[in-house]
């Protein structure tokens, strides 16, 4: 679908991190997981990158709004999103696809993601939640600190309501307290929280490097290649 949407509102969710809520247009269906492009409509200013971002929708399917989430960089693109007014419009073109969970629900999932890359975790989560499905999900989510995990508490909240659901942050440098796990994931950290290693399926997302490493840490751990799904972040 090809339709033009409109910006309803702007927030931050964790620091450098802000999300964007458009009115759903009529008859928009996609899958959890899914993105979509957004494209600014004249904007202020531009460069080399263009005017047009793909996002995943971070909102599920059953719920109200288009939601776009994005690491605040220096850009153009960024800059002219940051600052567009309640109530400007933009082209989307989506959805677009396939880092969606699978159908065997008797089949644990496992996610392993770094930063903003969590985007179509939270869509993919919500939706399993909200339909009561039977997959055991387990989410690792890496990041420099607390501050720096999106949607922290949306996750917080799906983990009380779905007990088939763990999240599992890890942080570079935590408080005192911390409930969390400390440093990268490593075969350790994977071990400890993935009981049945080539039982489950392994959805990866986040920058390219942490993408290619944890793909060898499964590889190494005798994961089947098959079983490992990848979507990796670019532009930060």
């Amino acid at each position: 679908m090809q339709t033009n949407v409109k910006l309803i509102r702007k927030e931050t969710i964790a620091d450098g991190t802000m999300a964007f809520h458009f009115a759903k247009p009529e008859g928009f269906e996609f899958r959890a997981g899914q993105f979509a492009d957004y494209t600014l409509i004249d904007p202020p200013e531009t460069d080399g990158e263009g005017n047009t971002r793909g996002f995943s929708l971070v909102q599920a399917p059953y719920e109200p709004d288009l939601v776009a989430a994005t690491r605040m960089r220096d850009t153009a693109f960024k800059r002219v999103l940051k600052n567009l007014p309640i109530g400007t419009e933009v082209k989307l073109d989506g959805p677009y696809g396939d880092f969606t969970l699978h159908k065997t629900e008797s089949t644990p999932a496992v996610f392993i993601i770094g930063g903003i890359g969590v985007t179509p975790v939270r869509s993919i989560v919500a939706q399993a939640t909200h339909d009561k499905t039977a997959h055991r999900i387990t989410l690792l989510h890496a990041s420099r600190t607390p501050a720096d995990l999106p949607f922290k508490s949306d996750f917080e909240q799906l983990a009380r309501e779905n007990p088939n659901f763990r999240y599992v942050m890890t942080v570079d440098s935590g408080p005192d307290g911390w409930p969390g796990e400390h440093g990268r994931i490593d075969a350790g950290m994977v071990k400890k929280h993935v009981p049945d290693l080539r039982g489950a399926i392994y959805y990866l997302s986040g920058p390219q490097g942490m993408v290619k490493a944890v793909r060898a840490l499964l590889v190494d751990l005798e994961v089947n290649e098959d079983n490992i799904r990848t979507e990796e972040f670019t532009g930060y």
